[in-house]
């Protein structure tokens, strides 16, 4: 298991849900080695942009999109899954949703938001 480390924007984006919705979360979000190495696509994904790899994992309606670095999962952004399915619906795209992801500009400016902001 590695040690979960959210950033100020990820947080917010947690704290401005319920406290039951958020504790229910957190209670999914469990991030091993193992976990990583067999990516099952339902819970877990991976989008790489440019050799840069980001992991998506799937609890509820939400997405949590994170980094593994040394042994620290850092959260860059806990999202609604409504945020990018739209997005994938207007553009029409036959592809999953982390391979619609992995091509959005819009998707990677909030990725580094995230990736720049304060970790708590």
């Amino acid at each position: 298991m590695f040690q979960i480390v959210f950033n100020e924007i990820s947080a917010a984006e947690l704290s401005a849900l319920g406290t039951l919705e958020q504790l229910e979360l957190l209670d999914e979000f469990k991030v091993g080695k193992e976990d990583l190495d067999n990516l099952s696509g339902e819970r877990f994904g991976k989008i790489d942009r440019d050799g840069t790899i980001l992991y998506r994992f799937r609890a509820k309606d939400y997405r949590f999109y994170f980094e593994v670095k040394e042994s620290a999962v850092i959260v860059h952004r806990v999202l609604h899954k409504g945020t990018f399915s739209d997005f994938k619906f207007r553009s029409k795209m036959p592809l999953s949703e982390d391979e619609a992801l992995a091509g959005s500009k819009h998707f990677w400016k909030l990725i580094d938001e995230g990736r720049n902001a304060r970790r708590l």
